[in-house]
């Protein structure tokens, strides 16, 4: 009777062997995929913090390079673009960076875009093996002189 119920029900007593492994491996990726997630997701965040700090200091940089020759002559203050691009860049070489942009608004901005490439530790088993952040700032100089007597 028990042989027969059990030929009825699906085969003989192998017939779950290898079911519990299989749910191991499903399991095992599932928590890789959460760790990616969380490992690589933090580095992500982080790298998105970075390039705007990075964007920021750099037009910071460029912001302070003022046209003195215009300051001395008429008392205002304006950005020498050339100057400010020259700074910006300079800052961003010596920070390391590569991948940016700078360009200057009129005469009392100056704009700067960096982008970070950062490689994925977990993620990379699935296929994604990077993600790339751009940070963007713009500086505007502001000064409490307005002209000298």
């Amino acid at each position: 009777m028990r042989q027969a119920r059990h030929a009825w029900m699906g085969g003989g007593e192998d017939s779950d062997r290898g079911a519990l492994s299989l749910m191991i491996v499903a399991l095992f990726v599932a928590f890789i995929a959460l760790a990616g997630i969380v490992v690589d997701g933090g580095a992500k965040l982080d790298a998105d913090e970075n390039a705007y700090a990075l964007a920021q200091e750099a037009a910071r940089a460029g912001a302070t390079s003022v046209d003195t020759s215009t300051a001395y002559r008429s008392g205002s203050f304006v950005v020498n673009p050339e100057q400010a691009q020259e700074a910006a860049a300079s800052y961003l070489a010596m920070a390391g960076q590569h991948n940016f942009s700078v360009r200057a608004i009129g005469s009392r901005e100056i704009s700067v875009s960096v982008t970070i490439t950062e490689p994925t530790t977990f993620l990379a088993i699935i296929g994604i093996g990077h993600f790339t952040c751009t940070g963007t700032a713009t500086a505007t100089l502001v000064t409490g002189v307005a002209g000298g007597t």
